[in-house]
């Protein structure tokens, strides 16, 4: 068989630490999760990240991985010692059994039983800013390992419908407990962690809990002041624009960002539009503006 070699597929040293392979392998899911990658191989490569982690996530489980391949290289064939099950406490299994379903094999104990809760998993999620206005129900497709007898699995596709509730955030991680792999010997299953992230708005953009919305104006609107409508993801709002403004002004509407436990304010930047002076009229008034006004921006 032909090594695999866990700490490469997560980019990470022999050495590191727990939270640095945890860290690790968030960052790869959320680059390869076939829900919001483009990577061709995006499917396989998140199973071959997720088995990775299940691995160097169990401090058990990596001791032992440790072990049976210090000194090898990924893709170099290799095979493990006759007693290199026996020497980690896995009831005699033999070592080619273990080492192609190191997960389930991980926790059986010399009387051949086998007891052990089932792994996480890791996923992320991609949301609309109105899903986090409002609350919404999404539906999430993973790709689970399912047991197929003799300590071998196979993989199956999982659906769930997933609650959005109103207020999460970038990075907040919704927990679907028992959603998470098949224990084993009677033990429950893990939990499903789905980390949120936003999908690109052209109109707004989002910090924590805070969102910027560019608004386009007049120059008279922004000149003389007055009220304009503008549209937030919470509704429609009338907005006063002070006189004197220029592009890049910043309108704080507190607490009008998103509905989380603090909410966030939401801030309008001011963007002064010209209209084309593309007609005799147009250009008349440019000109007299141009005559009448003798404004020099550069002058300071």
């Amino acid at each position: 068989m032909e090594y695999k070699d866990y700490y490469q597929t997560l980019g990470v040293d022999r050495g590191a630490a727990a939270d640095d392979i945890k860290k690790a392998y968030r960052k790869m899911v959320r680059k390869y999760h076939p829900d919001v990658s483009k990577h061709e191989d995006a499917d396989a490569k998140t199973k071959e990240i997720n088995e990775a982690y299940e691995v160097l996530g169990d401090a058990e489980k990596r001791a032992a991985y440790d072990a049976l391949g210090r000194g090898h290289h990924a893709g170099e064939q290799f095979r493990p010692p006759p007693d290199w099950g026996q020497q980690f406490d896995f009831g005699g299994a033999g070592a080619d059994d273990f080492f192609a379903d190191l997960f389930a094999q991980a926790g059986r104990s010399r009387r051949g039983g086998f007891h052990m809760r089932g792994d996480d998993i890791h996923a992320a999620l991609t949301i609309s800013l109105a899903d986090a206005y409002h609350g919404a129900t999404r539906t999430v497709t993973l790709r689970v390992p399912k047991s197929a007898g003799s300590g071998r699995t196979s993989m199956q596709d999982k659906t769930l419908s997933v609650n959005i509730p109103r207020g999460v955030t970038p990075g907040q991680q919704l927990r679907l407990a028992g959603q998470g792999h098949e224990g084993h010997g009677g033990a429950g299953p893990g939990d499903l962690y789905l980390e949120i992230g936003f999908a690109p708005d052209a109109r707004y953009r989002i910090e924590g809990a805070d969102v910027y919305e560019n608004v386009p104006v007049t120059p008279w609107e922004a000149a003389l002041g007055g009220e304009v409508a503008v549209p937030t993801p919470s509704g429609t709002v009338e907005v006063t624009i002070p006189a004197g403004s220029q592009s890049g002004r910043k309108l704080r509407l507190k607490g009008k960002g998103i509905p989380a436990a603090a909410p966030g304010d939401l801030y309008l930047i001011l963007d002064v539009v010209l209209p084309p002076a593309n007609n005799d009229k147009a250009r008349a008034l440019y000109q007299a503006m141009a005559r009448d006004l003798a404004f020099n921006p550069r002058a300071a």
